[in-house]
């Protein structure tokens, strides 16, 4: 089933807080309605294995792993009517291009990740992305220290915070980030050597 107009939704949030589940909901109605699904993951994601998205909770749905955003449309199927990319936080800033013009053509697109990153600056191509989305949930997870609503991703190296010199790249699980509200967020900066 075709739709009639294309357009770009995103899910967003910290880890933790649902948006691959909220993804794969989106997929599972999408083939209930006899639509042609194509997922598509970042290569560098390979947590649960390759050939598949996997959430924190274990649902699962089949994806295509490719290098870079080139590979979306190069691998895309005449007759898909709904493309979802996961883990858009990792894909170089060439998927917000890939984005609309997959929207222009129709095709109703999923995007779901990260939009900070663990210093809480804005991720990759997740800000534009955001901007050109015809819609947009953020989702909260749960501050592992007050129980409060989440919206930031803190990792932990050894159970201390990451410095904000730390490379920005490092994915992981729960051993090494946890969802954290805007007070306990922490991201020390390295004292340069020599300074007390």
């Amino acid at each position: 089933m075709k739709h009639r107009n294309g357009s770009i939704e995103v899910i967003t949030g910290s880890m933790f807080s649902g948006k691959t589940d909220e993804l794969i909901r989106r997929l599972r109605r999408a083939r209930i309605a006899n639509q042609l699904v194509q997922v598509f993951k970042p290569a560098v994601d390979h947590r649960y294995g390759t050939d598949k998205v996997t959430s924190h909770a274990g649902s699962e749905f089949e994806a295509t792993p490719v290098a870079g955003s080139a590979q979306i449309e190069q691998s895309l199927k005449p007759e898909t009517t709904v493309v979802a990319v996961d883990e858009a936080q990792f894909f170089d800033n060439g998927v917000t291009d890939v984005c609309q013009r997959l929207a222009a053509r129709g095709i109703r697109v999923i995007c779901a990740g990260l939009d900070q990153d663990f210093r809480g600056d804005p991720f990759g191509p997740m800000p534009q992305l955001l901007s050109l989305a015809e819609d947009v949930d953020k989702l909260h997870a749960i501050c592992m220290v007050c129980g409060e609503h989440a919206s930031r991703t803190q990792r932990l190296i050894n159970g201390e915070p990451a410095y904000y010199d730390d490379p920005i790249v490092m994915v992981g699980g729960s051993e090494a980030y946890e969802a954290r509200c805007r007070e306990h967020h922490q991201v020390p900066v390295r004292k340069p050597h020599g300074t007390q």
